[in-house]
């Protein structure tokens, strides 16, 4: 009863936003050198459609409008990294398959010497051979990468309900890419959604546009929202944790999780876990994937399935007597995880991870196991929660209070429901 209340909650307050910003569809505002307390307070979050599942696409993104005139392009969502790059006709030395036509850059080159290009080579291998432009390489965990130099240019977003905002933002012209092992699907660019300086929140929130929050919804039936600003939850509601300090380049909890499986531990303690919604999949270290694989063969004994070795979808998948046609089906026969996270010496957040939010059903009509041997792709004692472990839940990544927080919500009603209708350009 309490997870359809805090679902009927959310659903509410999206509707009175959309409500309540209707008055604002006429207001015109020209940006000046401040940003007045009163306008931010009242218009606070943009909020972008998402696109994509899981499975079988394997990829949620969201379009946005770049350039002079604004052109759509779908972008990838990545918390995992900060720079947002677009497949660039500077021209093209390598480019992947894209939906749309090349990027167009714009002929403001971001300098070596400006804040944000050292910001993107905080490592120290910042160098300056042209200083008019700054070179950027981004290389992802799954091999790809992408070479090019940074541009300002105009994005065209959208407040809620109507009001159009059009900053000028850093991001990557990428004229040389290599695609990584788990990119099979056409892709203008990925938007880079990190703590970093150079991530489009962290650009909008030191113009003044939005509150230092991103957030996202999932459905588990595909789609869901996207979102900046924290005017799109109840806070008193959500299960909050510290981020981490140390680990400062990704959104990852101050404090090592518990690994529980079927509410009891596993005695894997202090797992050092980061949240990615660039993954379609969650990753765990090699010794919590057999953890968790040893523990699912076991409690699968005498059970009516058996190792589907001859499906190949993911790592390890079973089949029944005959093929499954959703999760429901066959969910009763695994049992919930879920990762524990001290929030002082005294609390602890749970994140729940139930049977639907680490399986999928296959072409085949397996279920497969959407948890995979991190180490084995060399992410090594990293555990990552990936979209597959997120559904369901609107997710938040609070970097003014240094909290990631999470709350149960039908994000298939709430993409439905479009506020996100209003908000397409």
């Amino acid at each position: 009863m309490e997870k359809m209340n805090v679902r009927f909650m959310i659903v509410l307050m999206v509707m009175s936003l959309v409500l309540g910003f209707s008055s604002a569809v006429d207001f015109r505002w020209r940006k000046t050198a401040g940003f007045s307390d009163r306008f931010t307070r009242a218009v606070s979050s943009v909020v972008f459609p998402v696109h994509g599942n899981v499975y079988p696409l394997g990829y949620y993104n969201v379009t946005i409008h770049i350039g002079q005139p604004p052109r759509p392009y779908y972008l990838d969502l990545d918390t995992g990294s900060d720079l947002t790059w677009l497949q660039c006709d500077a021209p093209c030395v390598r480019c992947l398959e894209a939906p749309h036509p090349l990027y167009q850059p714009s002929s403001d080159l971001i300098p070596c010497n400006d804040p944000l290009c050292k910001a993107l080579h905080l490592n120290g291998n910042q160098r300056c051979e042209s200083p008019e432009q700054c070179d950027y390489e981004v290389e992802y965990a799954d091999g790809g990468s992408s070479l090019g130099v940074l541009v300002r240019d105009v994005f065209s977003l959208n407040y809620t309900k109507g009001l159009r905002l059009t900053p000028r933002l850093a991001l990557g012209c990428g004229y040389d890419q290599i695609p990584g092992a788990s990119s099979h699907h056409p892709l203008d660019g990925v938007l880079g959604l990190g703590r970093g300086k150079v991530s489009i929140l962290s650009q909008l929130h030191s113009q003044g546009y939005v509150k230092n929050v991103i957030g996202h919804c999932l459905s588990s039936l595909g789609g869901g929202i996207l979102f900046f600003g924290n005017d799109l939850y109840d806070s008193s509601r959500v299960s909050w944790t510290p981020m981490s300090r140390e680990y400062s380049k990704h959104y990852s909890p101050a404090m090592g999780g518990e690994l529980l499986f079927g509410g009891r531990t596993t005695g894997l303690k202090n797992l050092l876990t980061v949240f990615d919604s660039g993954s379609s999949y969650t990753y765990f270290n090699s010794k919590a994937y057999q953890a968790v694989t040893y523990l699912l063969k076991r409690e699968l004994s005498g059970k009516p399935l058996k190792e589907a070795r001859d499906d190949h979808t993911l790592p390890l998948c079973w089949q029944g007597r005959r093929p499954f046609m959703n999760i429901e089906e066959v969910k009763k026969y695994f049992k919930p995880l879920a990762l524990s996270f001290k929030t002082s010496w005294r609390s602890k957040s749970l994140f729940e991870i139930p049977p639907e939010a680490y399986l999928i059903i296959s072409m085949k009509g397996n279920v497969c196991l959407g948890i995979l041997n991190g180490t084995e792709i060399g992410l090594q004692n990293l555990n990552l929660i990936g979209d597959i472990s997120m559904q369901d839940q609107m997710i938040i990544y609070d970097n003014e209070k240094q909290s990631i927080g999470w709350i149960p919500a039908d994000c298939d009603e709430l993409a439905s429901l479009k506020a996100a209708q209003v908000f397409e350009y």
